[in-house]
């Protein structure tokens, strides 16, 4: 019996399952979760300072490091605002 996805790579397969959109928004969101995580931690501020320097709450800056949760741009400006950084978006 043949794999259907033999040759194909795994982009082909999310896009055939119909959640490459999903997973890739995802990956994109712990890509800045992770970001984020560094520099609080390279800055040594606790999530509570950062919170203080968002003027937000502690739970809004958990929000925001949870992969699996939804930010806003303004959310994201603001978080690098605060650690003294700027927002870069670009199309690709």
């Amino acid at each position: 019996m043949k794999n259907k996805h033999r040759g194909s790579n795994f982009e082909d397969f999310l896009k055939e399952e119909g959640i490459f959109e999903e997973c890739h928004t995802e990956a994109v969101k712990r890509v800045i979760a992770f970001q984020l995580e560094e520099e609080l931690k390279k800055q040594k501020l606790t999530k509570s300072q950062f919170a203080k320097r968002m003027h937000t709450s502690r739970s809004a800056v958990d929000r925001l490091l949870d992969p699996k949760r939804t930010c806003s741009l303004k959310s994201l400006i603001l978080a690098a605002m605060a650690l003294g950084k700027h927002l870069e978006v670009r199309f690709a």
